[in-house]
């Protein structure tokens, strides 16, 4: 019996894992994806580091005043729900990341969307990111989303925070 409880163990701890770590498959683009824009060159032809946007394709992200509520809508059910629930909470509260109340005005939403498609460069030279790694002890893992899904997330933080 307890060689079963094991195994059941075992292979649900698995499962939650494989879950969390999205897909490996490359996405297709579609013509709808935000517009994208590289960082200014330093004299050494390298990109320069803006701590405002991170590290990642996105410079400026156009969001309106009001929300866009079925992307949002869209960012809960397909991104949320499905990848970034087991690690975070709607609230302040951390769980194993950090929890989601007030990102929006912490964060820049070209930081944001960085964060989420370029999320192991953003740890390795983001301060802000290596600060809540620092309090997490946890790396988050690349979650494979497309431009337009970190977008809907984007926009489903905003509904968290308040947008209306």
């Amino acid at each position: 019996m307890k060689k079963l409880a094991t195994i059941i163990i075992a292979t649900s701890f698995g499962v939650f894992i494989a879950a969390c770590g999205g897909s490996s498959s490359d996405t297709n683009q579609s013509s709808a994806a935000p517009s994208v824009n590289s960082a200014p060159a330093t004299s050494n032809g390298n990109p320069s580091y803006d701590p405002k946007r991170g590290e990642g394709k996105f410079k400026d992200v156009a969001i309106s005043d009001k929300l866009d509520e079925a992307m949002a809508s869209d960012g809960k059910k397909n991104t949320f729900d499905v990848k970034c629930s087991a690690c975070h909470k709607l609230t302040d509260e951390k769980l194993v990341g950090p929890g989601w109340k007030g990102v929006t005005s912490r964060h820049q939403p070209a930081w944001i969307m960085n964060f989420i498609t370029n999320t192991d460069e953003m740890i390795n030279k983001d301060p802000a990111a290596q600060a809540q790694l620092e309090i997490c002890l946890v790396r988050m893992p690349n979650q494979s989303l497309t431009d337009e899904g970190a977008r809907a997330i984007l926009e489903f933080m905003r509904k968290n925070d308040g947008v209306k």
